[in-house]
């Protein structure tokens, strides 16, 4: 059977409480936010994969040796003005980790072609006025927070009517 999968980074306490101010200050729109518990980096996303391949990755992923990384939210932004469907937070200070878990698993999958180290914090359908829209989103003011991470994981995302819940497959330490 196969699982949906990706390999992340997952946020402090004190990052998803600012993301969440954030959220609680964008403008009016008909989507939806990210839930809290749902917030974090996507370093790869694996797509629909057997446990063969699962046990793969693992083994692969095991060999990285990487220092802890020190990560910044620092920017709000938006794929396309034209179609505005995903507004992220910026997180800086994970490419080089990105980069490294890319090049482990050439032989299983695509290297990412533009890796944007982003957070989803909300998917839009549509928004009433998208020029009102972006400049009440240029206007919102947030702490950028930094933070250590020390660990990376392999989660399996299982899509509910609720939206996604993930469920951590394997922890890997960064020393």
């Amino acid at each position: 059977m196969e699982k949906r999968c990706f390999i992340s980074i997952e946020l402090p306490e004190n990052v998803k409480k600012e993301i969440k101010k954030i959220q609680d200050s964008l403008p009016k729109f008909i989507g939806k936010k990210t839930e809290i518990q749902n917030l974090h980096l996507t370093l790869k996303f694996l797509g629909e994969i057997d446990n063969d391949k699962i046990e793969k990755v693992r083994e692969k992923i095991r060999k990285i040796d990487f220092k802890k990384i020190n990560c910044e939210i620092d920017e709000i932004g938006f794929f396309s003005p034209k179609f505005i469907k995903i507004i992220w937070i910026h997180l800086s200070g994970a490419e080089e980790l990105q980069k490294s878990i890319d090049n482990s698993l050439l032989d299983l999958f695509e290297k990412e072609e533009r890796f944007m180290s982003h957070i989803t914090i909300a998917r839009i359908k549509s928004v009433k006025n998208k020029k009102i829209f972006l400049e009440e989103l240029k206007k919102i003011k947030f702490n950028k927070i930094d933070f250590s991470a020390d660990r990376f994981y392999l989660m399996e995302s299982m899509l509910k009517p609720g939206g996604p819940v993930y469920k951590i497959l394997e922890v890997f330490k960064l020393r």
